[in-house]
């Protein structure tokens, strides 16, 4: 039995009079950039108005979306089509069946009922589905059983059944319906790749021409190892450098222009290919006459000549003009408002136009033969790199092939550059031994990417090569230096030994206050022994403190980094040398200068640190202290005295109270009394003297040392 179900193919987002049998979009160049993405142009030449597919990736939808770009020569980019995230779920939303239907004929039919159907064969039936049920029969002779499905058909005469696999054909009536059949299969082909997505292109224009479409999405970092090779004697290395390539797009590249970009370009991802909805508030159903008046948002008098305003728009490029494409009419136009025809036509149309006049003509011409499966036959000469604003461009000269899945070195730089051998000292690194390391001159006309370096040595050109080690190169602008580190130098011994100090480097007085600058100083010593049949040429790697200088050796002799000097010293083999790094860093301290004592000021005034005025004025500030204190001293007898007249009083009073009166002993206690009264009389004398000659001290030293300006 034969289920003719007329299912129809139709062409998406077809464009009326588009050229059957245009090329197909075909990977010509590829741009693979440090930053972790990757720009892909595709090519096709068509004729007239034309349509073309493009698949990707699904997880590379939001990307597409966002970059693509289409260049046309002498035509425009109409619309492309894209089925959504979900197109079954969305497609089977306007239709009578659902995609689950399609799991059988008989489940088909089912979800069909009441639909309109015609049978052909021995039984010519018409009328209305009624049901489909599935019945199990024996078969002769133990030969199992066979599930065959009844339809029952409602007809002009009745209730009719037929025997589904019996039928020869059968139709639905109903020609709406057959097509809303054809459109659910249809999506159901076209979602068969689930992890892809097809883009419908749909172009405009005359004549025979080429349209480039491309796009920007996320790769593998493409990364680059280094090998530098040293002579035994020499100040050059051969430096080659070579790009690991990986081909993780699930396609091959047959023949493509490859163009690797170093730099740090600022990339992002966005979810343009979900769905999003607007939260919209609720608004009560409106029942007993109840209004929800619409909110007013003023008004404005209306701006005579809008439809002119848009029609210019539209002819100035915005939405649906033909600027866009490019079109000869509407560039003649623009070009009447704002530029000449001949700027329009240097604009660059494709990322090979773009990436030639950045290179400014320094890229040659690539052959289009398909290249050699052999590395070495593939790549005879290395890429040609371009410095541009914020990246360095390499070209490979010649067209590329590389499997999906699969890799490809292609070489970036070889040639030698200036190298010089030192023992890097890091104290970080290794407290006793330098490094083996070598400084590298970019004196090419473009930077180097970062990346892994292999070190070798040979001795002369037919000598041998030793592996000496790896090292991690950062990225190398032109003109600058970079210092790799391959191994441990264990035959140079390095001790050293730090002290700290602090010594007055000067000192000023202001306002009765002493500002003192002490000047703090951190020393290290470097102890060096040479090995014994080796020179060294040495470089130091000494910490910089924030708030310090280096005193010694000059700065100017010096190198600096980020955190740390650079100093270089040279050492003959076999020889110990000695020499000292030395920070300062001066720390103010600010004294009140009647706080001070005798001591602190006899102090000050016989340091060597402090200029001779300065020390006499603490010597003259001390003779004043000390008649100060002698004055304070005095007083200070005085109370101490006035303190015993008291108690020798109270002691006497007490007495006197406890001994009957005109005896001897009350007598002889009240002529004690007596004395102690006027004992008491001089002793308050002598501390209103002595009161007067400490504040009159105090006045002399505070007046000396408020006139003091030094």
């Amino acid at each position: 039995m034969v289920l003719a179900l007329a299912f129809a193919l139709p062409l998406l987002g077809s464009v009326p009079g588009a050229a059957i049998g245009a090329e197909a979009l075909a990977l010509k160049r590829v741009m693979l950039s440090s930053g972790g993405v990757g720009y892909f142009e595709y090519e096709a030449v068509i004729t007239g108005n034309a349509e073309l597919s493009l698949t990707v990736r699904l997880d590379q939808v939001d990307d597409v979306l966002k970059s693509i770009v289409v260049f046309d020569e002498r035509g425009a980019a109409a619309s492309i089509g894209l089925a959504g995230r979900e197109p079954l779920d969305q497609i089977f939303r306007g239709l009578p069946i659902k995609a689950r239907d399609f799991a059988s004929p008989a489940a088909l039919l089912n979800a069909l009922q009441g639909a309109k159907v015609r049978t052909s064969g021995p039984r010519q039936i018409e009328g209305r589905l009624v049901r489909v049920v599935a019945e199990t029969a024996k078969l002769g002779q133990g030969g199992g059983t066979i599930t065959r499905h009844r339809v029952s058909v409602m007809t002009a005469r009745g209730l009719e059944q037929f025997i589904l696999e019996e039928a020869g054909a059968l139709q639905f009536v109903d020609p709406g319906l057959q097509a809303k059949i054809n459109a659910g299969l249809d999506a159901i082909a076209g979602h068969r790749a689930r992890d892809r997505r097809t883009l419908r292109i749909a172009a405009t224009g005359q004549g025979q021409r080429t349209l480039r479409v491309g796009y920007v999405v996320g790769v593998p970092l493409w990364k680059a190892s280094y090998r530098l090779t040293l002579p035994a004697e020499g100040a050059e290395g051969l430096l080659q450098g070579w790009a690991v390539v990986e081909n993780m797009t699930g396609a091959d590249w047959n023949g493509v222009e490859l163009t690797l970009v170093s730099g740090n370009p600022v990339t992002f991802r966005q979810a343009l290919y979900t769905a999003y909805y607007v939260d919209r508030p609720d608004v009560p159903v409106e029942v007993m006459g109840r209004i929800l008046p619409r909110p007013d948002t003023g008004a404005v008098g209306a701006v005579p000549g809008q439809a002119s305003i848009e029609g210019d728009f539209r002819r100035q490029g915005g939405p649906g003009g033909a600027i866009r494409g490019g079109r000869a009419d509407a560039a003649g136009r623009l070009a009447r408002k704002s530029k000449s025809s001949a700027e329009l036509r240097k604009r660059p149309r494709s990322f090979a136009a773009a990436n030639e006049r950045l290179e400014a003509g320094m890229m040659r011409d690539v052959a289009s033969e398909p290249v050699s499966k052999s590395i070495a036959n593939m790549l005879p000469a290395q890429a040609e790199a371009t410095e541009a604003l914020s990246q360095v461009v390499f070209r490979l000269p010649l067209p590329v092939t590389i499997k999906a899945g699969h890799s490809l070195m292609a070489p970036i730089i070889d040639r030698e550059l200036p190298a010089e051998r030192l023992a890097y000292y890091q104290p970080g690194t290794h407290p006793r031994h330098p490094l083996a390391a070598v400084t590298l001159v970019n004196d090419t006309k473009t930077g180097l990417p970062p990346g892994a370096l292999t070190l070798y040595e040979r001795a002369g050109a037919k000598g041998a090569t030793r592996y000496l080690g790896d090292a991690q190169m950062n990225g190398l602008p032109a003109g600058e230096v970079r210092i790799v580190s391959y191994a441990l130098d264990g035959k140079t011994r390095i001790d050293r030994e730090v002290k700290r100090s602090q010594t007055i480097a000067k000192g000023k007085i202001l306002h009765g206050v002493f500002e003192l600058t002490y000047l703090e100083q951190q020393s290290t010593t470097y102890r060096v022994k040479a090995p014994a049949r080796e020179d060294r040429r040495l470089l130091f790697e000494h910490p910089r403190r924030t708030g310090w200088t280096l005193a010694e050796p000059p700065e100017k002799e010096t190198k600096l980094t980020a955190k740390h000097y650079r100093i270089r010293h040279a050492i003959k083999k076999g020889e110990e040398a000695r020499f000292e790094v030395v920070l300062e860093r001066p720390r103010l301290s600010k004294i009140v200068l009647n706080g001070l004592s005798t001591a602190q000021l006899v102090g000050y005034a016989k340091t060597g640190k402090l200029d001779e005025g300065l020390r006499q004025a603490f010597a003259r500030m001390a003779e004043l202290k000390r008649e100060v204190e002698s004055q304070e001293h005095r007083l200070k007898r005085a109370t101490e005295d006035q303190q015993e007249v008291f108690k020798d009083q109270k002691r006497i009073r007490d007495n006197l109270y406890r001994v009957p009166r005109n005896t001897d002993l009350h007598r002889r206690y009240l002529t004690k009394l007596d004395a102690q009264e006027n004992k008491l009389e001089r002793t308050l004398k002598e501390i209103g003297a002595a009161k007067k000659d400490v504040d009159r001290t105090k006045k002399a030293l505070a007046d000396y040392i408020g006139k003091l300006k030094l």
